[in-house]
């Protein structure tokens, strides 16, 4: 049964079938070839994932993070990011990334940052003189940071299928962020020195950004918010988010005065489109993930690892090489729903903490996220710059190096993880 889910799984996605179609597709053709189970069983196990109070959480985040997106708030974080850094080597490279920071504490999606945020800004890089390869290379590495900040649908997602504590996910995910944020911006200020990249000269203006921080602050609330919400129980994940749709209405309502019924409805629609995509994955998932349990192979890897690897270092340096190759292939939330059941009884086995997994699992899984064959914010950002996919990713490797060099700190240094 297993092997035939593993073939019918690699085959529908050699087929470029959606993941979610592929997990749903792949397990109802084992179960039937089985014979051991009714395939009744598909539609009781997609069903029974969804019975659960957190998940509604995933639909008022994403819906939140469409309602500020929308309106002018993007235009004031993207002013007040441009007013801090662009005087800087490599600042409008920089403005991406500092752009995809503040955005990451509304949108919580790496997509929805790649989109927003290259549509805006590698337009106005390349007019400025940087090559459209970089451009696209730093927008499609820099949205990842998004995922990290909270709210993050990643972290949620990890937390459903390790148990680990939302809140503590996204308490521990503002390091990794800003880490990732940091090393970006250095990586955007040593190609702008070593390439000779255009600088702006103009002056820095403090009242401007003053009044740009003022016009911000309502978005750069919003993370904050969410973390004292739940970090001192005054809230649950999925009331935080409720309440985030509230906030996210009124500052487009009162403070910058553009929400409309109409935005509303767009926004509503959105997310309900990009939340059926999300569970259709989750449900998909759901009778893989109950298959792999029963054939036990979460028990028979985690043997073959404590005997043949033995040691702890080298169990994590597997799980994350699994980990890359998956994201080269697979989409971030279908494999953190996939590998969740496989690793956490692992990462429990070797007494590695389940919120420094989920770290170390998201910040892997994200790499993927720009890495051929299938890396999601490459190919948008690879479009926004109309350059190819292969003159992007040769300019990716600084940020491979950034990037893999944070997710192994994490993975090693347990006091990283707050």
């Amino acid at each position: 049964m297993i092997t035939i889910l593993i073939v019918a799984f690699f085959v529908l996605l050699a087929l470029a079938v959606p993941v979610g179609h592929v997990l749903v597709i792949a397990s109802g053709a084992a179960i039937l070839a089985g014979q051991e189970f009714p395939v009744m069983l598909v539609a009781q196990q997609m069903i029974n994932q969804t019975l659960s109070f957190p998940m509604l959480a995933l639909p008022f985040f994403i819906l939140s993070g469409s309602l500020m997106m929308s309106g002018r708030l993007g235009e004031k974080l993207i002013g007040f990011a441009t007013e801090l850094v662009q005087r800087y080597r490599g600042g409008l490279g920089s403005v991406t990334v500092l752009g995809s920071c503040v955005f990451g504490g509304v949108s919580g999606s790496a997509v929805a940052d790649a989109t927003a945020l290259g549509g805006m800004l590698i337009p106005w890089q390349v007019r400025e003189g940087y090559p459209r390869g970089f451009a696209a290379a730093n927008n499609s590495a820099a949205a990842t940071i998004a995922i990290l900040i909270p709210p993050s649908i990643p972290f949620i997602l990890y937390s459903l299928v390790s148990n680990a504590s939302i809140a503590d996910m996204f308490v521990a995910g503002v390091l990794p962020g800003l880490m990732l944020t940091a090393g970006f911006v250095t990586v955007c200020n040593v190609s702008a020195r070593v390439r000779g990249f255009p600088m702006t000269k103009t002056p820095f203006d403090g009242a401007k950004c003053r009044k740009l921080f003022v016009e911000a602050l309502p978005a750069l609330l919003m993370p904050f918010m969410i973390l004292v919400l739940l970090r001192f129980g005054f809230a649950t994940p999925t009331e935080v988010s409720v309440v985030a749709v509230f906030y996210a209405v009124l500052a487009g309502r009162f403070i910058y005065k553009d929400m409309t019924m109409r935005r509303f409805f767009d926004a509503l629609l959105a997310a309900g489109v990009a939340t059926g995509v999300v569970m259709l994955v989750i449900m998909g998932s759901a009778v893989v993930g109950w298959m792999m349990t029963y054939a036990q192979v979460p028990q028979l890897f985690a043997e073959w690892c404590l005997t043949t690897l033995k040691a702890p270092w080298l169990i994590i340096m597997a799980m994350i090489v699994i980990m890359l190759i998956a994201g080269m292939f697979i989409d971030l939330p279908a494999a953190i729903l996939l590998l969740g059941p496989i690793f956490v009884p692992l990462a429990e086995t070797i007494h590695l903490d389940l919120v420094q997994m989920g770290l170390m699992m998201v910040l892997t899984l994200a790499i993927g996220l720009y890495t051929p064959p299938v890396g999601t914010t490459l190919f948008i950002s690879s479009s926004i710059a109309r350059v190819s996919i292969l003159k992007a990713s040769k300019e990716l490797i600084p940020f491979y190096i950034v990037a893999l060099g944070i997710a192994l700190a994490f993975s090693y240094i347990p006091a990283l993880t707050l």
